[in-house]
């Protein structure tokens, strides 16, 4: 992916310009300081808000971890600076600030911080690394309302940077919290923490809102204390290596280029399963449900990236431009395109509604598939089936699966009868990989067709390869000022107008809330799944196909 970058800095005065011009989406911001701008041989003086928004953060830098005592923090956030630190990928001499609620000493922030780090057995160096990353962290406890807390936070982080040789200052604000003190926070670390001047920038974890008026709320609240050139709404399946690799595959090649369109295809499945249930962890999961955890971000962005137009440039605003346009040709989602389930208990795991912290009969759905039209000249007829669910049999893998498959449509028939159609798999998690089912005469001396794969894994093709977690790409995005792979707040808007209705369906806001099928913990899916996405024109691969090898004794 090297020669994407390299595109990517060439685009980059271009793209300056052109951001310039976006008055409802580049308003005015305080100066940056003088530095180093990403992109060019020599240091210059940062001195517009479109120059800030682009300004890389290479040095005088601290990370502020709100939030620091959590889950998220600590499985997700920590591990990923950790990465990057080791790699030489945080700006030089780099501060990383922890701040929560929660009181404790260094040594035990330490233990947390680091207590997620991968370890092996055959890295030598890694414990001298966690020592050198551990130098970096400091803590702060406080709580998220009073402006005299972010006060002591702020004295230091003044702290740190009495120690800078120069006057520049950056500031990145990452909320590891939950969406009910964003604001709160947003609003005290602009008047208490913002450094002025300085480029300050805010990482925002989903859930954007709950449906589309609360996330206008949210967008509107948060615009009132941070530009959106200062805000980076952080979705990570847009960091996911097979995500990001969609805009190579499909404009770098013209053999998929070409058929990728209602003429050649019959309908894509985009896919994510889960092979564990809540497991304690059922009350904020009910407050949301399977389809606003997964549907309406992760796997809406998948599908805005298969399907919009190439991008004039790889610049952050025209990918995000083509992702908004085709959005706003999806329709809200209709009630007979949806299915809802919820898993029960089955082979000695407890079902949704045995969780203690599941209130009592819930009806919130814990598997979803909908089905999307893009109304489009592209796209027009052609369905977008979205799944997701816990407690879903993953086959090999004992941990979350994604994947989207796109297939085409029937072969010309007269010579071939009831062949089996193309189709191209991309698989997100794990074990990335690409493969192309196709049609292939069986070896041998007869001529029998039988359904074979190009085949492209990852882990074997590329074997010295180290793919990045999702969040060491967003947060090296956010450093260096790139917004390409979050999400821009009119996205977010349209985002919500589509799933929206269905949802207030769900939740009963227009009379009896829907009764999910069920489904036994392990399984597909409810019953119906293949009815459901057979109406839509899927065809099931023959039934001795197997990935990825096929055994000829047993065809």
């Amino acid at each position: 992916m090297g020669w994407y970058r390299a595109v990517k800095e060439k685009l980059a005065t271009a793209a300056t310009k052109r951001d310039a011009k976006r008055k409802s989406l580049v308003p005015t911001s305080p100066t940056a300081p003088a530095g180093p701008t990403p992109h060019m041989g020599s240091s210059a003086v940062v001195s517009s808000s479109s120059d800030a928004a682009h300004y890389e953060m290479k040095g005088n830098t601290i990370i502020v971890v709100f939030g620091a005592s959590g889950d998220l923090a600590k499985k997700k956030t920590f591990p990923a600076l950790f990465r990057l630190f080791r790699q030489g990928f945080l700006p030089n001499d780099v501060k990383i600030v922890g701040y929560a609620r929660t009181k404790m000493d260094k040594a035990e922030f330490h233990s947390r911080a680091t207590s997620y780090i991968k370890k092996s057995d055959d890295d030598a160096g890694l414990a001298e690394s966690i020592d050198k990353f551990k130098d970096t962290l400091t803590y702060v406890d406080g709580d998220y309302d009073t402006g005299a807390a972010f006060d002591v936070l702020n004295a230091h982080l003044l702290e740190i940077e009495a120690h800078y040789t120069s006057e520049d200052k950056n500031r990145l604000f990452y909320f590891a919290l939950p969406p009910n003190v964003f604001v709160t926070v947003a609003k005290n670390i602009k008047e208490h923490v913002y450094a002025s001047p300085g480029v300050n920038r805010i990482i925002v974890e989903k859930p954007f809102g709950k449906d589309l008026d609360s996330a206008r709320e949210l967008l509107s609240s948060l615009k009132q204390y941070w530009s959106e050139e200062e805000t980076y709404r952080i979705d990570h399946y847009l960091g996911k290596e097979m995500v990001k690799n969609i805009l190579v595959l499909r404009f770098a090649n013209v053999a998929f280029a070409s058929c990728w369109d209602k003429s050649h295809i019959s309908n894509v499945q985009i896919t994510f399963k889960e092979p564990f249930g809540t497991e304690g962890r059922g009350g904020y999961f009910d407050s949301f449900g399977i389809i606003r955890d997964v549907l309406q971000n992760h796997l809406l962005q998948v599908l805005s990236i298969l399907t919009m137009e190439r991008p004039v440039s790889f610049s952050a605003e025209d990918i995000r431009d083509e992702k908004v346009k085709v959005l706003r040709c999806i329709p809200p989602i209709a009630q007979e395109d949806t299915l809802l389930g919820q898993y029960v208990g089955a082979d000695g795991k407890p079902g949704y509604l045995d969780d203690d912290t599941v209130p009592r009969g819930s009806v919130c759905p814990t598997f979803a598939a909908t089905t999307l039209w893009i109304n489009n000249p592209r796209w027009e007829g052609v369905p977008f089936i979205l799944k997701a669910g816990k407690g879903i049999m993953n086959g090999r893998y004992f941990c979350p699966k994604s994947k989207y498959g796109i297939q085409f449509k029937d072969v010309t028939q007269g010579i071939f009868q009831d062949i089996a159609r193309n189709e191209l798999v991309i698989r997100i998690q794990p074990s990335e990989a690409v493969y192309l089912k196709m049609n292939a005469k069986t070896p041998g001396l007869q001529t029998h067709a039988m359904v074979t794969e190009m085949d492209l894994t990852y882990n074997r093709r590329f074997a010295e390869a180290k793919i990045p977690e999702a969040y060491e790409a967003l947060i090296l995005d956010a450093l260096q000022g790139d917004h390409s792979n979050f999400v821009r707040h009119d996205e977010l808007d349209v985002a919500w107008k589509i799933f929206t209705p269905i949802l207030h369906w769900i939740d009963g806001k227009n009379g009896t809330p829907p009764h999910p099928s069920s489904y036994p913990y392990g399984l597909r899916g409810p019953q119906d799944l293949d009815k459901f996405i057979q109406k839509y024109g899927y065809h099931r691969t023959t039934a001795n196909y197997e990935w990825p090898v096929t055994n000829l004794a047993k065809a």
